[in-house]
C-alpha cells in the first residue's frame, strides 16, 4: 500500500472567520462537489459545524454510478486556522484530510492536503494511477470553481 499525498492552495477575498464558516458547515460540501457525483449526507448533523469527533456519514458516485458509502471522522479542530477528517469506511485504504486557513493581505489561504492509500496493492496502484489520482484533481477543480463562485477568488499570486 503507497501513501498518496495531493495539495492544493485557494485564496479568497474573505476574512478568515467567513472562510471557516463556510468549510466547517458539512452541509456545504454537496455545494462544492461535482453534480454528477450527487453526494448525499446521511444522518442529522450535516447542519451542524464541526466538532472534535463528529461522524459524517454520505453516499455518493464518484465513478460509473457506482455508489460508495463513506463515513468520515473529523479527528481534530483548531478554529479558525485547522481541521482535519479521516475516513472510517469507505473505498480507501486510507484516507486523512486536513483544512489549512491562514490570513493573508486581503483574505484568507485556504489549503487542502490530501494523504490516501487505495487496497488491493499493485492493483490499488493502477486503479490511482490510471483513475483514482486524476479524479481528485477534478473533483478539487470544481470545488476551486465552486468555492471561487460562492466567496470570491483573488488574482493569483505573482511569482
Amino acid at each position: 500500500m503507497s501513501t498518496h499525498t495531493k495539495t492544493w492552495v485557494q485564496r479568497l477575498p474573505v476574512p478568515i472567520d467567513e472562510a471557516w464558516d463556510f468549510f466547517s458547515q458539512p452541509g456545504n460540501l454537496a455545494r462544492i462537489t461535482p453534480p454528477e457525483m450527487m453526494l448525499k449526507a446521511e444522518g442529522g448533523n450535516a447542519g451542524m459545524a464541526i466538532y472534535e469527533g463528529m461522524k459524517l456519514n454520505f453516499v455518493l458516485y464518484p465513478f460509473m454510478m457506482i455508489p460508495v458509502r463513506w463515513t468520515t471522522e473529523i479527528m481534530t479542530v483548531s478554529k479558525p486556522d485547522f481541521f482535519a477528517d479521516r475516513q472510517l469506511a469507505g473505498p480507501y485504504e486510507h484516507w486523512y484530510h486536513r483544512h489549512l486557513f491562514r490570513q493573508i493581505e486581503g483574505g484568507t489561504e485556504m489549503t487542502d492536503i490530501v494523504e490516501y492509500a487505495l487496497p488491493l496493492d499493485l492493483f490499488g496502484e493502477v486503479v490511482e494511477a490510471l483513475i483514482v489520482g486524476r479524479r481528485l484533481d477534478e473533483v478539487f477543480e470544481f470545488r476551486r470553481r465552486k468555492v471561487a463562485e460562492i466567496l470570491g477568488a483573488m488574482p493569483p499570486e505573482k511569482e
